[in-house]
């Protein structure tokens, strides 16, 4: 049978288990149980086999039998079945069912990862349109390391949903307007010639710094002085009304300065949007939004202010039109769903936030639900914790904030003082220093689940040994290193097993799209993470106990097949983390 790019995938490696499933759920349909569900997963340990489930427990109470029974009967009935690549079927413990596979399923599946550059794709979420929403920065703000944690995550959310076959787009939203850029433009107002110097002959890192400086010049001085406060307050007004020349002038040219530096530091971690909003154009959307249905109960007027009473929802109470008639983030956010919904035709919204937000995001999804909930229906909220450093939180309103900038210049800076004695040329080392410094980073983020608040240690996050990004690197790099070496030697590979020996990371490799599968459906990057750290330990257990490139083995060509696999699944499942594999290290 003649196959399509990935079509073994769908063939071989999922067909085997979707088998099971079928043949399983058949039997549990001819006991008399309807709509049976039930776990098939890989065991920890492989000598139990490839797949097991636990069928016959979940059942057994309920059909009236002795679980280890039920497990034999079934057992026996799909050995009836004679299905295809099991090699044969115990039950074992309290009744669990372990399956077996043959030993030339992982000669195919080996064949398919070698052939398949795009190994792991799957098609679970092929009519999926997604739009997600991820890092936010805020211009005339830091780029801070919290904006590194949100891009991490939300890169990998957008890579794992389109290996799963979704069509996404990339959405970032930016505050353009607001006090906290009535305060940046109040700062840089103070100083006119250095605003000039700048525009003429400044270069990009020194405006994004003067930028921040007036930020936090203007926040200090209006929570001290009542006739800074006025001026800021009036300057926020100006912003958004285009009356002042002078404050167009300011605005327009800090606001330029914070995009384009941003765009430096998306390029670095390897994220490109597809749809940029700003509040300067969903506040007008949600002003609108909220004074149509201000006669629809769910707004009440209170001292002047438009807002909505959550407590008997146990929510809060939110303002989302001030005093001054002015939309607030509320109503901005509001205003940015339907804008989403207006750009692109989407099956789903996902929102990427601190968990910070978790609240305040309760009450605009609460509304929603409302006002529209077409939106609210589609749309996910998925919460981070904090990326912190040993130092603690930060806080921008002080200046006392990590931009992201520093950290990963830190991080760069130790790994070339580990290639201090590599033979390579500068250009060299920094490259191979960006790529791991991003990969040690990304890694550190997405091996825990989205919620926790997570401490960078430097040490581990950049040890090539165990639980870090560039361990991962090292063992696809390693993998490539001594496959060039087999070509000097001329070293053929195959994929034809000598034996029936079966190897735990034979048992590894075909996993990918599997993972890849559940990861997606689960929005659980961390599930990869963990997949790839185990897969990688396996592999470095094999090259160090197995002479890959002795000529005289007749499993060479096999070993250095699986080499060859291992290197592609790595690759490719680092690549859908958002983190790539230099070619030396």
């Amino acid at each position: 049978m003649a196959l399509g790019k990935g079509g073994f995938c769908d063939i071989v490696d999922l067909m085997v288990r979707d088998n099971l499933i079928k043949a399983i759920k058949e039997e549990l349909r001819y006991l008399g149980v309807k709509s049976p569900k039930f776990d098939l997963e890989h065991p920890q340990d492989f000598v139990r086999g490839d797949y097991s489930t636990n069928v016959a427990m979940v059942y057994a109470k309920k059909l009236g039998r002795d679980p280890i029974e039920l497990a034999g009967d079934i057992v026996q009935k799909l050995k009836d079945k004679n299905l295809e690549y099991v090699e044969k079927i115990t039950v074992a413990g309290f009744g669990f069912i372990n399956f077996h596979l043959t030993a030339s399923f992982f000669e195919k599946s080996l064949q398919n990862i070698i052939d398949d550059k795009n190994f792991g794709q799957v098609k679970t979420l092929k009519k999926h349109k997604i739009i997600i929403e991820y890092t936010d920065p805020n211009p005339f703000k830091v780029f801070h390391i919290g904006h590194l944690m949100s891009n991490s995550i939300g890169e990998a959310l957008s890579r794992l949903l389109e290996w799963n076959g979704a069509e996404v787009k990339r959405a970032i939203y930016q505050g353009d307007v607001g006090m906290h850029v009535a305060k940046a433009v109040y700062g840089m107002k103070q100083k006119p010639g250095q605003v000039l110097k700048l525009r003429v002959l400044g270069n990009i890192n020194g405006r994004v710094t003067f930028l921040g400086e007036s930020y936090v010049s203007g926040a200090g001085v209006f929570e001290n002085d009542k006739e800074a406060e006025n001026n800021i307050k009036e300057i926020n007004k100006k912003i958004y009304e285009r009356t002042d020349k002078t404050i167009n002038y300011l605005y327009d040219l800090g606001r330029r300065w914070s995009l384009d530096y941003f765009e430096t530091i998306y390029k670095r971690l390897g994220t490109k949007f597809d749809f940029y909003f700003f509040e300067s154009e969903s506040g007008p959307f949600g002003k609108k939004i909220v004074e149509n249905n201000l006669k629809s109960q769910v707004f009440e007027q209170s001292e002047g202010a438009i807002v909505y009473k959550g407590e008997a929802e146990g929510l809060h109470t939110r303002v989302f039109m001030n005093s001054e008639g002015l939309p607030t983030y509320e109503a901005k956010e509001l205003g940015l769903a339907q804008l989403k919904a207006d750009k692109y035709d989407y099956t789903d919204s996902i929102v990427v936030t601190a968990n910070e937000q978790l609240d305040y995001f309760k009450v605009v999804l609460s509304v929603m639900e409302k006002i529209l909930p077409s939106l609210a229906s589609k749309t996910t909220h998925i919460v981070h914790g904090l990326l912190l450093l040993p130092t603690g939180k930060m806080s921008s309103r002080t200046g006392d904030v990590v931009a992201a900038e520093t950290l990963l210049a830190q991080i760069e800076d130790k790994v070339m003082e580990k290639m201090t004695d590599r033979p390579l040329s500068k250009k060299e080392k920094k490259n191979i220093a960006t790529k791991v410094a991003v990969g040690a980073l990304k890694f550190s983020v997405l091996k825990q689940s989205p919620g926790k608040d997570i401490i960078f240690d430097f040490d581990k996050s950049l040890s090539f040994e165990g639980d870090s990004g560039p361990y991962l690197q090292y063992t696809a790099v390693r993998a490539k290193s001594v496959l060039d070496k087999a070509h000097e030697l001329k070293i053929g590979i195959n994929t034809k097993k000598k034996d029936d020996n079966i190897l735990v990371l034979e048992r590894m490799l075909y996993q990918l799209p599997e993972v890849v599968e559940r990861a997606g459906q689960d929005k659980s990057p961390q599930l990869l993470v963990t997949y790839l750290s185990d897969l990688a330990a396996s592999f470095n257990s094999f090259y160090s106990s197995t002479k890959i490139l002795d000529e005289s083995n007749e499993s060479a060509s096999y070993y250095l097949g699986l080499t060859k696999g291992t290197r592609r699944v790595l690759k490719n499942g680092l690549s859908i983390l958002g983190i790539l594999v230099p070619d030396k290290m």
